[in-house]
Formats: C-alpha cells, sequence, structure tokens
C-alpha cells in the first residue's frame, strides 16, 4: 500500500504541476487580454492551454483514486505538494527569484505534511498498518 501512495501522490504532484506551469505559459501567450472573439480563437489555439486541461483532468481522476484508499488529512496535505515543485520549476522556466522566504515557506509546507502523516500513523490501530 506504501507504494500505491508513494505512486499516487508523485503523479498527482505531476499531473498538478503541469498543469500550473501550463496555465502560466499559457497565460503569458495570452497577453494582452482583451474582451473579443479574436482574442478567445487565440486563446484556444495555444497548446498551454489544453495542456493545462489534461493536467486538470489527470489530477482530478488520480485524486479520486487516492480518495478511495488514503486517510484524507496527510492525503490532502500532500495534494498540496505542487506548491513548491511550482516554485521550482519557476525559478528554472520564468526566472523567478529563489528567495529566502520562499524557501522558509517551501520548508514549512513539506514539514507539514510530514507531521500530518507520522500524527496519521500514530493515530492508525495496530493491525491497519
Amino acid at each position: 500500500m506504501k507504494r500505491f501512495y508513494l505512486v499516487g501522490f508523485a503523479l498527482l504532484m505531476t499531473f498538478d504541476t503541469f498543469n500550473f506551469i501550463c496555465f502560466k505559459m499559457a497565460g503569458n501567450h495570452a497577453l494582452p487580454v482583451e474582451a473579443s472573439v479574436a482574442w478567445l480563437l487565440r486563446l484556444s489555439s495555444e497548446p498551454w492551454v489544453y495542456g493545462a486541461v489534461v493536467g486538470y483532468l489527470g489530477a482530478f481522476f488520480t485524486w479520486m483514486t487516492l480518495l478511495k484508499h488514503a486517510p484524507i488529512g496527510p492525503a490532502f496535505a500532500a495534494s498540496h505538494l505542487e506548491v513548491v515543485s511550482v516554485m521550482l520549476l519557476s525559478v528554472w522556466l520564468f526566472h523567478e527569484p529563489l528567495t529566502a522566504t520562499k524557501l522558509i515557506g517551501a520548508t514549512a509546507i513539506i514539514a507539514g505534511i510530514v507531521c500530518l502523516g507520522l500524527a496519521e500513523r500514530e493515530e492508525a490501530p495496530p493491525d491497519a498498518a
């Protein structure tokens, strides 16, 4: 079951990260935003928009599968690891600054997820492990 969780959450993080990166790329290509049919047509021709849809669909089905088996507390927390992965990829792809504040925040997110996972393990009945 541990392998299921590891693979599932890695897949979920991959889909979510892909989704957010695609949204950023689509947003960069969609500028300037206009309230016009021409802008909607230009936006619909961007492959990044469709990548974001694929990312959302993949994340949705992965999340639904994980929820069937995983405890909700750690699952919900771990489902937000994409905040860290998107931050790191944004440094590389979009040349966004990586500050000490961002690193402290990312460390706090990871520490919180680990704490929730450990708490869930402590609360689980002995025969559930």
